[in-house]
């Protein structure tokens, strides 16, 4: 028997790269899942839909979901938005709106979904997080801002919430082969030297995959996990800790 089989998960931003990927993963292992996102999947998952900067389209998405599954346990808030641009260069509207995506996406979500959580006995809660939260990258201030902000909510929920039997973990993966970033690429001057910079940056020399990060995550939720809260996984090809010596 997996260890997911008889609990109910709903990932946020479930209709793409890690999301679906993270959804696939965990319904391999048995769980019951919920995807949420402005463009959900359907069969094999419960597909409900809205915008996470909607409270009520939320509210009513996190029920549907809960009732759809028989209850939550796992809720992995992954939707999120990117933005390019230093301090000066993204306008107070583009700060707002990807605040609200990133940030206030995970409160508004979590919010709704906690209820359901604190009546399960296997509860846990893992944000989408990234290296940018601690590491300084170039043409990333806003975005980074935003992940930080998760990283420090990470902490924060953790700490309020394992006295209701409540785990709370983050993934930091570093560049991955997503949609958002393969945008990214497209709209560069050179796509593939943009690539390879980006593939360089790792000291494994590759982007990390959606389906590497989903396995962190689903870590992260199992209850074989259940000791480890407050943790933050990195999955970025040993960027945030290894300085190797340049190669001639």
């Amino acid at each position: 028997m997996s260890e997911f089989e008889g609990l109910a998960a709903l990932v946020t931003g479930g209709g793409s790269g890690i999301g679906l990927a993270t959804a696939r993963l965990l319904a391999e292992r048995g769980a019951r899942v919920a995807c949420l996102d402005v463009n959900p999947p359907g069969e094999p998952f419960a597909g409900v839909k809205a915008d996470v900067t909607d409270d009520a389209a939320v509210r009513a998405a996190v029920a549907e979901a809960a009732e759809r599954l028989g209850g939550l346990d796992i809720l992995v808030n992954n939707a999120g938005i990117g933005a390019a641009g230093t301090v000066e260069r993204n306008g107070d509207e583009e700060w707002r709106h990807v605040l609200d995506v990133n940030v206030l996406g995970i409160v508004r979500v979590t919010r709704a979904a906690l209820p359901h959580l604190r009546a399960s006995g296997h509860a846990a809660i893992v944000n989408t997080c990234s290296i940018a939260a601690t590491a300084g990258l170039p043409d990333r201030a806003l975005y980074s801002a935003s992940k930080g902000a998760i990283l420090s909510l990470t902490l924060a929920m953790a700490a309020d919430h394992i006295g209701e039997g409540i785990r709370v973990n983050c993934v930091n993966p570093g560049t991955a082969d997503t949609p958002w970033v393969q945008r990214l690429l497209e709209a560069a001057p050179n796509p593939d030297a943009e690539r390879r910079a980006l593939e360089r940056r790792q000291p494994m020399g590759r982007l990390v995959s959606a389906e590497e990060v989903a396995a962190a995550i689903a870590y992260l939720a199992s209850p074989l996990a259940a000791s480890t809260t407050g943790t933050v996984l990195a999955v970025d090809g040993g960027m945030h800790g290894l300085r190797l010596r340049p190669t001639p």
